[in-house]
C-alpha cells in the first residue's frame, strides 16, 4: 500500500481539522456534555455543510464518493478533539447501507446522513444480550447503544445480517445511561418491535469491519491528541529548575506513546485501504482493532501519568482522552478477544501451516 496521502486526502484532513478545532475547545465540549443529549449539533451541522458527513457516501446520494480511508481521516481529526458527535456510528452505517442496502433503503437514509438530518447508531455485537427475529419484528435486549437516543435508526447485528430499528417505535422500551466516554447510551428492550433487515448473511461482517476501522482511526486521533497535550505540559512544567520533558524517564514514556500512536494510525489506514481495494480485510481490520485497544489504552495511561496530579483533575482536558481511549478499547471487544479472533483467522487461511522465515 501507498502510505502517503494524495492532495485531495490532505485537503479533506485539513478541512476536518479546521472545523473540529473551531468547535472542539474544552469549554465547548464541557458545555455540550452538560446538555440532555450531549450532542454537539452545531459541529454536526458544520461538518454536513462541508460535505464531510457524506465523505464515504456515493455522489448520487449527496455524498463525496470517497471510501474508508477518507472517512478514517475525518475520524482521526475527531479523535484529536474528542468532540461529542456520532460520526463513527453514522459513517459506518452509511457505508453498510451503500454496500448492502436496497435502493429504497439507500434513498431513505443516505441523502439525510450526508445532509446531517439523519443520525445512525450501531450496536456492538457484544451488546446484543438476546434477540429473536420473526420476519419484520424482533424481541430481545440490546445493552448500552451509544447515540441511540438521537438516532433515526439503530443497526443491530443478528445472525450475520443487520436489523435496522427505530428506537422510538412501538414495542421498544429504552433505559438511559452514560458511558465511560460520557456519551448517552440506551439499553433497548424489544417486544415485537418493527425492524428492517439490511443485506444478507454477510452484512454484519461488512458493518463490523467498517465500524472497527473507523473506531481505530478515531483512536489514532485520541492518542495523538493526548500525546500532544502531554508534550506541551511536560515542556512547560518544571522540576529541579528543568522542564519535565528533559528527564529521560519522561522522554522514554512519551516515546512509547508515540510508537503506539504511529502503529494505531498505520494499522487503521492499512485496514481502510484494504477495504477500499475490495480485498479480504479480515486480518487488517482485526490488527487495527487490536492496536486501537491495546496500544490505545497503553498510550492514554502514559499521557495521564505524565500529567501527574493534573491528570486526575477532571477540570483539565487530558482526562477526556483517557476516557475516550478506554471507551474505544471496550467497544472493540478488548485486546485479548481480538487477539483470539485474529489467531482463528490466521488458522483459517489457506496457507496456514506453511513454514515462514522471520
Amino acid at each position: 500500500m501507498n502510505l502517503s496521502l494524495d492532495e485531495t486526502q490532505n485537503d479533506l484532513a485539513g478541512l476536518a481539522a479546521q472545523i473540529m478545532a473551531g468547535r472542539g475547545k474544552p469549554e465547548q465540549i464541557e458545555a455540550t456534555e452538560a446538555t440532555e443529549d450531549a450532542f454537539d449539533r452545531d459541529l454536526w451541522r458544520e461538518l454536513a455543510e462541508a460535505g464531510l458527513l457524506g465523505v464515504s457516501i456515493p455522489e448520487e446520494y449527496g455524498g463525496l464518493g470517497f471510501g474508508s480511508v477518507e472517512l478514517g481521516l475525518v475520524c482521526e481529526q475527531l479523535g484529536r478533539v474528542v468532540a461529542p458527535i456520532p460520526l463513527v456510528a453514522t459513517g459506518a452505517a452509511a457505508q453498510l447501507i451503500a454496500a448492502c442496502g436496497t435502493d429504497e433503503q439507500r434513498q431513505r437514509w443516505l441523502p439525510g446522513i450526508a445532509a446531517g438530518s439523519v443520525v445512525m447508531a450501531v450496536a456492538a455485537p457484544q451488546s446484543v444480550v438476546e434477540l429473536v427475529a420473526n420476519g419484520d419484528t424482533a424481541s430481545g435486549v440490546v445493552v448500552g447503544v451509544a447515540w441511540a437516543h438521537v438516532a433515526d435508526a439503530v443497526l443491530i447485528p443478528h445472525n450475520g445480517s443487520v436489523l435496522a430499528l427505530d428506537p422510538k417505535a412501538a414495542g421498544v422500551t429504552a433505559e438511559r445511561a452514560v458511558t465511560t466516554g460520557r456519551e448517552v447510551a440506551l439499553t433497548l428492550t424489544l417486544d415485537n418491535a418493527a425492524t428492517d433487515r439490511i443485506g444478507d448473511s454477510g452484512a454484519a461482517a461488512v458493518l463490523q469491519q467498517r465500524w472497527l476501522t473507523a473506531l481505530a482511526a478515531t483512536q489514532a486521533g485520541v492518542t495523538d491528541g493526548a500525546l500532544r497535550m502531554a508534550a506541551s505540559y511536560t515542556s512547560t512544567r518544571e522540576q529541579f529548575e528543568k522542564p519535565l520533558s528533559t528527564f529521560q524517564s519522561v522522554a522514554l514514556k512519551a516515546a512509547d506513546g508515540y510508537l503506539d500512536t504511529t502503529a494505531i494510525q498505520f494499522a487503521a489506514r492499512q485496514a481502510a485501504w484494504t477495504l477500499d481495494q475490495g480485498l479480504d480485510a479480515t486480518l487488517a481490520v482485526l490488527t487495527a482493532a487490536w492496536w486501537a485497544a491495546e496500544g490505545g489504552q497503553h498510550c492514554v495511561h502514559i499521557t495521564q501519568h505524565l500529567h501527574g496530579g493534573m491528570g486526575a483533575d477532571v477540570t483539565y482536558p487530558v482526562h477526556r482522552y483517557f476516557l475516550w481511549g478506554k471507551q474505544i478499547e471496550m467497544l472493540t471487544g478488548g485486546a485479548s478477544a481480538l487477539l483470539a479472533e485474529l489467531g482463528d483467522a490466521l488458522v483459517d487461511r489457506p496457507d496456514a501451516g506453511d513454514s515462514i522465515t522471520v
